[in-house]
């Protein structure tokens, strides 16, 4: 028998390929990366890494929340960016939400993101018992 949960939230976009929004498994939840998407358009977020940033977290806030967890219980992210010239944008947003002590972290710049995003991040969280 598995313990392999399906992760998915009606406040998340949903995939935009063959694979889950996340899975949970062994008390861990590891969620698909998440790119700028807005739930209701299904369309990319208006403006430039700032707030595309802004949008990829609040996938992630709505897909940890449907496991009543926050960003508190992220313990590794991963930042995939189009162009490292903006990691400093990026960071700033970043540090807004992932306060007290952040997770482990890597942040790579990559040839190209789905839909050609600025920005996607990844991240695992420790589920609660």
């Amino acid at each position: 028998m598995s313990d392999r949960t399906v992760v998915t939230s009606p406040d998340a976009p949903p995939a935009v390929g063959p694979y889950s929004q996340g899975i949970a498994a062994g008390g861990f939840v590891f969620l698909a990366g998440q790119i700028p998407l807005v739930r209701d358009t299904g369309k990319f977020i208006e403006g430039g890494i700032v707030e595309q940033t802004q949008q990829c977290i609040a996938n992630i806030q709505a897909l940890l929340a449907s496991q009543g967890l926050t960003l508190a219980d992220v313990v590794k992210a991963t930042v995939f960016l189009a162009d490292m010239e903006e990691f400093a944008a990026m960071n700033d947003v970043y540090r807004q939400h992932f306060t007290g002590t952040p997770p482990a972290r890597s942040t790579v710049q990559v040839a190209r993101l789905p839909k050609d995003a600025r920005v996607e991040i990844e991240v695992i969280a420790k589920g609660r018992s």
